[in-house]
């Protein structure tokens, strides 16, 4: 928690006797400042994560536990996207996390893919030993259903999505959020009886990440096709949604495959058309995950906690009151009153603690990211006003408190779009263009992300990452190639992104 700064500009109004509350705050040593931003952006985002309440490391190598508040994020995430789905006409459903063996090794590439990160749960007994991955990604026990729920034409597309959690053993070093050995995801699993409608909703799903990222999150998004080599394993072609974190790392958002009949071969996935022909299904899958919330927390932190985009913040509105003995019992009241008549169209919370001090609650809402705090305190009431104070700028103005409902909505929706266009230029300003190599080698020395044509060839994108250890996020579907790949020299095929992930 950050220190608690002095009373400055409104609170000196309040006299002598809200100094006298703040200074009861605990000091830096004791609430454990946060690392700043600028300084050290990975001691910075590691302390934030915990200090704010988000998640903590588990008693479990590689594991996190996510608490609630960060919980509450993801709990808002999933609202808005299962929604999105519902409506396009996906339903949810759940399947095992034990995949046999067998199933994995049906399609080759795809568990060529996930061996190195697979966990096995080995059964004793009976014949022989038969082992179990734990969920990596459930595209293999989904087709298996699949072979046997589809059989005509009337039965696509199947269009189901389900909300779960995965284990990949990694063995780098945890990252909450962002890397760490189980997460929370969802992923669909779609069936098609034409390829034309499979590409339709890979690209459906894209525009719906995309949507995702920057209405709610504010967190501004390239989109494009994964280059052969960053294919997800078994798919025929990868979109992918990246962004660019402000120490000059590319994180993927989510990734929609469009699996082609890779899977529906090797599990028997038939149906019978209309001609009355039996034929293999087209299929889909799609998936973000919990690493979502570590975009955010990189993306508007600052150096007093989180800064939550309104759209996800579990509480958009905390309604604060300045207490004084001689008028405590009426501010309270009026504190309670506004947070009652606000509840109706947005989350709030009154925070009543007599406790500690009102600059305490400052800052433990503050580090908390909540978007908009409302003070009222005895001159307040005098004058029939409230205070409000954004999160994002810090801007502070009076409100009369008959129109708090009123302006708290047209201030909630002016921040929501405010970091947007903020988190806009940054990207903006984070991406060089790169003709040559020595272009692209220098722009990401300066933890940017370079904008470069390719050639197509393997060997040109192997080079980039050896030499650079940087690799190609995306091919763009929205520049055309012009010019000449700038590794080799040749005529380019692919205006391409070039960035170091995590």
């Amino acid at each position: 928690m950050p220190q608690e700064k002095k009373p400055t500009g409104r609170e000196k109004e309040a006299g002598k006797g809200r100094e006298a509350a703040a200074s009861k705050a605990p000091r830096k040593e004791e609430t454990q400042g946060l690392t700043v931003k600028k300084s050290n952006f990975s001691d910075w985002y590691n302390e934030l994560v915990q200090k704010a309440g988000m998640a903590d490391y588990a008693p479990i190598a590689g594991c996190m536990v996510i608490k609630p508040h960060g919980y509450a994020i993801w709990e808002a995430i999933q609202r808005w996207f299962d929604a999105r789905i519902k409506a396009t006409g996906h339903r949810n459903a759940y399947f095992p996390m034990f995949i046999p063996e067998k199933f994995l090794k049906k399609e080759a590439e795809h568990f060529k893919g996930f061996t190195p990160e697979v966990a096995w749960v080995v059964e004793e007994g009976g014949q022989g030993k038969e082992r179990f991955a734990l969920r990596p990604t459930s595209e293999t026990i989904i087709y298996d259903s699949y072979s046997k729920w589809i059989r005509s034409w009337r039965d696509l597309p199947m269009l189901l999505n389900q909300w779960c959690n995965i284990v990949r053993w990694e063995m780098k070093a945890t990252r909450l959020f962002l890397r760490t050995r189980e997460f929370l995801w969802q992923e669909g699993h779609t069936a098609h009886a034409t390829e034309e409608e499979a590409e339709k909703e890979a690209k459906l799903i894209l525009g719906l990440y995309r949507e995702l990222a920057e209405t709610q999150l504010a967190v501004p998004v390239l989109t494009g096709e994964k280059s052969e080599k960053e294919r997800f394993a078994g798919a025929l072609r990868t979109y992918t949604v990246e962004a660019l974190m402000p120490d000059g790392r590319a994180l993927q958002m989510g990734t929609s495959h469009n699996l082609g009949q890779n899977f529906s071969r090797p599990f028997n996935i038939v149906f019978s058309d209309r001609d009355e022909k039996e034929k293999f299904v087209w299929q889909t899958s799609w998936g973000f995950s919990t690493r979502l919330l570590g975009a955010v927390v990189m993306t508007h932190g600052d150096d007093k906690g989180l800064v939550l985009p309104p759209s996800i913040a579990p509480v958009q509105i905390v309604v604060v009151p300045i207490i004084f003995e001689g008028s405590k019992k009426e501010v309270l009241k009026e504190a309670k009153s506004i947070a009652d008549k606000l509840s109706d169209n947005f989350r709030v919370e009154a925070d009543l603690r007599e406790d500690v001090s009102a600059g305490w609650k400052f800052n433990e809402w503050e580090l908390k990211g909540t978007p908009l705090r409302i003070e009222i305190g005895p001159k307040d009431m005098e004058k029939k006003q409230a205070v409000f104070v954004r999160r994002d700028s810090g801007e502070k103005k009076a409100v009369r408190i008959q129109d708090t409902e009123r302006e708290a909505g047209a201030v909630l929706q002016e921040m929501q779009k405010s970091m947007l266009a903020k988190a806009k230029r940054l990207l903006q300003s984070s991406i060089a263009d790169a003709k040559s190599f020595p272009e692209l080698e220098k722009a990401i020395g300066q933890k940017k992300m370079a904008k470069t044509e390719w050639c197509g060839g393997r060997a040109c994108e192997d080079a980039i990452q050896d030499r650079t250890a940087a690799t190609i996020r995306l091919i763009s579907g929205e520049d055309k190639a012009s010019g000449r790949c700038a590794v080799c020299g040749k005529p380019a095929e692919h205006v391409v992104y070039v960035a170091r992930q995590y």
